[in-house]
């Protein structure tokens, strides 16, 4: 596979770089050694190798989902905040 000059500048644009035309050319040039590089694997037979999913035996830890008793009350916690509105923490905007 080639890569090409306008195959660099589109992927700079879809990245939102700007690149000068002399870097252009030398992720090109890098590109092409990384593509070449990776296509060595296409050289190995793996016909009789069954896929890895997962290297680690593991496994999913489920508990039950039980609502706990909890020592503050809804007034105590209001009571902390700075400054409250219709019984809720009035925060300041984020947008």
């Amino acid at each position: 596979m080639e890569i090409k000059c306008e195959d660099v500048k589109h992927l700079a644009d879809l990245s939102n770089f700007s690149l000068p035309d002399k870097e252009i050319v030398a992720l090109q040039n890098d590109l092409q050694d990384i593509i070449k590089y990776i296509s060595q694997l296409d050289e190995l037979d793996t016909k009789n190798v069954e896929p890895t999913y997962q290297v680690f035996e593991m496994e999913n830890v489920w508990r039950e989902d039980e609502i706990l008793p909890q020592e503050a009350d809804r007034e105590a916690l209001l009571a902390l905040t700075k400054e409250e509105k219709d019984h809720q923490i009035k925060v300041p905007k984020v947008l």
